[in-house]
């Protein structure tokens, strides 16, 4: 997975957790599309209506704590959302993410050097280039990549035991 790709910015800061990416009394709802248009209503209501496919989210540290439910990635994921970079991502959110094929990219520099709206580019596994700085990332294992690639851990299986759609 050495693809490359750019998207506008979003900034978000430290300890974004799980019910300020979906809160609790929208997970009634029957469907991650239903559930989309309410994430991160408690910090910024406006955002989700706001995010176009292949942006990007920048955060601080600690990225997805609270709660392990599944629903904040997917839906992060359903905003269109290409990646989230990371100054450091809470250990489930992490695990949720990769299952349901969102990439996240750890790099603890980026965060404090763009501001919302800026572009930045992807080189999966070398770097983000933002300003004309290069930021270094760290490689994915292969097995993870293989999941993102897929769209999520159950697409991946499928494709690996021959049973893909």
């Amino acid at each position: 997975m050495n693809e490359t790709f750019s998207g506008r910015v979003w900034t978000l800061g430290d300890d974004i957790d799980t019910d300020i990416i979906i809160p609790t009394e929208y997970l009634a709802l029957k469907t991650v599309q239903e559930m989309a248009p309410y994430a991160f209503s408690p910090l910024r209501p406006e955002l989700a209506a706001q995010i176009r496919p292949g942006d990007l989210l920048v955060a601080g540290k600690n990225f997805g704590c609270g709660s392990s439910r599944e629903q904040a990635p997917e839906i992060i994921k359903a905003l269109g959302i290409r990646c989230v970079v990371a100054k450091s991502f809470a250990r489930i959110f992490f695990r949720n993410a990769i299952n349901n094929g969102l990439l996240l990219i750890e790099n603890a520099q980026l965060r404090d050097a763009v501001s919302e709206g800026d572009t930045v580019e992807v080189r999966m596994n070398d770097k983000i280039t933002h300003n004309g700085h290069d930021y270094p990332i760290a490689s994915l294992p292969q097995n993870l990549t293989d999941i993102i690639d897929a769209g999520g851990l159950v697409k991946a299986m499928r494709r690996l035991n021959g049973l893909e759609d």
